[in-house]
């Protein structure tokens, strides 16, 4: 958000009061499930090929009112129904998350009747004295948003990430009113793996809402990356900011999807998409942190001259991994790079993502699949991909690829697939992130073979397979 410059409309006031909340939420639950019930009591006596369509019609429908019902309480009902979306494939009907994936694009500033207020109090009169502070918000987001400030002793222009007022304190009481939502309209799977994966949204979000952890994880991410200067990461500012307010730096910088972006050379454009991918990599096997947020608006683009640089915004959604899990996850990826099918198995079986008594065929499948997921990545690259993807000095066309499809239809019609149900919560937040990756490589319609990127990572001393590995 830091980086953004946009104009928003904005509202006077969020409901914040539990009660409040839960009783938008139950009534918007019931609502939706009698009609939802209604629906398929009229739909009993048609034809098999009409009652599914009008089934998935009546769901897409009463999904998109929950939606409309979520976006209007804003907080971490919206955030949760983001989270939802990109975990629901496991849980909810399509319908349900194609609905819940719009909850992206509301976000509707407070005022400044509201916000000035709230930073006063959070930084108390003298410090808010000292800043000159534009009312109009340059980002929105679910669970606050963003102002430039000026220090007037200094002129440093600063940003200031506010919390909404009460949405902290509402992030439990929310995540039981989005469960009961689903459970009362029947469009959740309910289980102990949806009662295990609401406690890891529950985690997450009481991480993203501390402020004070994410100025500290900034500054730490600025530490690693000083010296690159393929990155800016803004400096932090401890004095103006604690658990509800947070100031870093302004950073200009502008959209990905920016025309002065895509009308970059093809050099520089792969220059920035081989950036993102070795951030990635750094984040995997040198400190096991990922920003497991991928959501374009955390990155910004700065162009000056023949300078190109990556402006990394937004760190509460930095996790931390176990090496319980980082080195089987690692080691995976290096089989793969092999095509190594016997040791990726055990490192999935190790991951729980397999069992060894599962029919051969099934575990060979999946290795499979993770070898096509490694297409750009590996050395075989001319080898494995289709000849579309492919420019004439035989290197990977990532936009044109269409490797997200292949693999899911692969999967989808592979037998593992039946056998492989829900995922540890560690490897979806990975997976979302890998697939961010090559979702902004593509985006910026960069042509590269991953291969002498990723290499190095596998091997750190010889270079070569049969070295030692990275530990």
């Amino acid at each position: 958000m830091p980086g953004s410059d946009r104009k928003n409309t904005s509202v006077e006031r969020i409901k914040t009061g539990s009660f409040e909340r839960r009783l938008s939420l139950t009534k918007a639950g019931l609502t939706a499930g009698s009609r939802l019930a209604s629906s398929m009591a009229l739909n009993l006596f048609s034809g098999k090929a009409k009652r599914e369509q009008r089934r998935r019609d009546a769901l897409s429908r009463e999904a998109r009112y929950l939606v409309e019902q979520l976006g209007q309480l804003k907080g971490s009902v919206v955030k949760i129904g983001q989270v939802m979306a990109l975990y629901g494939e496991h849980f909810l009907p399509i319908e349900v998350t194609e609905a819940l994936h719009t909850l992206e694009d509301r976000t509707t500033a407070l005022g400044w009747s509201i916000i000035g207020p709230t930073l006063e109090k959070e930084l108390g009169s003298e410090r808010f004295q000292e800043l000159d502070i534009e009312q109009e918000p340059i980002g929105a987001a679910s669970l606050g948003q963003v102002h430039r400030a000026i220090i007037r002793r200094t002129g440093e222009q600063i940003c200031l990430k506010v919390q909404y007022p009460g949405v902290a304190d509402a992030i439990d009481s929310d995540i039981e009113a989005v469960a009961t939502l689903l459970k009362l309209t029947r469009m959740v799977r309910v289980g102990p793996d949806f009662e295990a994966w609401l406690d890891e949204v529950r985690h997450m979000m009481h991480r993203e809402v501390d402020y004070k952890l994410e100025l500290e994880t900034t500054r730490r991410f600025g530490e690693m990356l000083e010296g690159d200067s393929r990155f800016i990461v803004p400096g932090v500012y401890p004095e103006y900011s604690n658990g509800r307010v947070m100031a870093t730096s302004y950073e200009k910088g502008v959209s990905i999807s920016d025309r002065s972006v895509l009308g970059l050379p093809q050099a520089a454009r792969n220059r920035l998409a081989i950036a993102a991918l070795e951030l990635f990599l750094h984040e995997l096997f040198d400190w096991a942190e990922l920003q497991t947020d991928p959501n374009f608006g955390n990155y910004r683009v700065r162009i000056e001259g023949e300078q190109v640089r990556l402006v990394l915004l937004d760190f509460g959604a930095v996790q931390a991994y176990p090496e319980a899990f980082i080195q089987p996850v690692c080691g995976m990826i290096r089989a793969a790079y092999e095509q190594d099918r016997k040791t990726m198995i055990h490192h999935a079986v190790q991951l729980h993502f397999m069992r060894y008594e599962w029919p051969q065929t099934v575990l060979d499948e999946f290795a499979d699949v993770c070898i096509a997921v490694l297409e750009p990545l590996t050395e075989h690259v001319a080898e494995i991909a289709p000849p579309h993807a492919l420019n004439p000095e035989g290197q990977y066309r990532w936009k044109y690829s269409d490797l997200p499809t292949r693999i899911a239809r692969r999967a989808a019609r592979s037998a593992f697939n039946r056998y492989f149900q829900i995922p540890p919560k560690e490897f979806v937040f990975l997976n979302r992130k890998l697939v961010g990756v090559y979702t902004f490589i593509s985006v910026l319609d960069a042509e590269f073979n991953g291969a002498p990127i990723l290499k190095p990572f596998l091997y750190r001393d010889s270079g070569a397979p049969g070295g030692q590995p990275a530990s």
